[in-house]
């Protein structure tokens, strides 16, 4: 029961003021707008990732990825002894996301596109590759291919932002993108 209930019991009967009907033009125009504007970033904003996902077991995912890191690797990062891992051109990187880390660092050459390979050990976590707004929810038992091709040198950070634990907010991975040619 209402406090002040209409004077007319029937209220879609009743004639909808001039201030009201603007104000619901301008909310379905701006509805309009907005759907409009998600398919045009959908085309041509290129917001939206290609992936690729294959099913694979987290023992697999490791052992390919620690491979990688053997091959690859130029150094370990500061006091933490976590291996970064340069890659060739044009090739395959591995990362992948376990409690509370993404391991290895890769470091990567300005304007050369490769193909990441993600996948958890063993929770959803998130990969959001920060300032670059690359956001994707990274699961065990799925591999989650996508093409990267860096078009800035920096250091960019990897957040995980799918709460895994405890040591959630310590999960930070990163990608270093050099010149062609030069060693960090």
């Amino acid at each position: 029961m209402a406090i002040h209930p209409p004077e007319e019991r029937i209220w879609w009967n009743q004639k909808v003021g001039k201030d009201e009907l603007i104000w619901i033009v301008i909310a379905f125009l701006w509805g309009v707008i907005m759907f409009s504007m998600m398919i045009y970033w959908h085309v041509v904003g290129k917001q939206n990732l290609s992936t690729t996902a294959y099913r694979i077991d987290p023992a697999a995912f490791e052992e390919k990825t620690e491979a990688f890191a053997d091959q690859f690797k130029v150094r370990e990062e500061g006091d933490t002894g976590i291996p970064v891992v340069r890659p060739p051109a044009g090739g395959d990187v591995y990362m992948l996301a376990r409690l509370w880390q993404f391991w290895p660092v890769l470091e990567l050459e300005k304007g050369e596109s490769y193909q990441l390979h993600l996948s958890s050990m063993d929770y959803q976590h998130g990969f959001s590759l920060q300032p670059v707004n690359i956001n994707i929810q990274v699961h065990p038992l799925i591999e989650h291919v996508l093409t990267v091709t860096p078009t800035e040198t920096g250091t960019f950070s990897v957040v995980c932002n799918e709460f895994c634990g405890i040591g959630h907010h310590t999960m930070i991975g990163r990608i270093h993108v050099v010149e062609k040619g030069t060693q960090r």
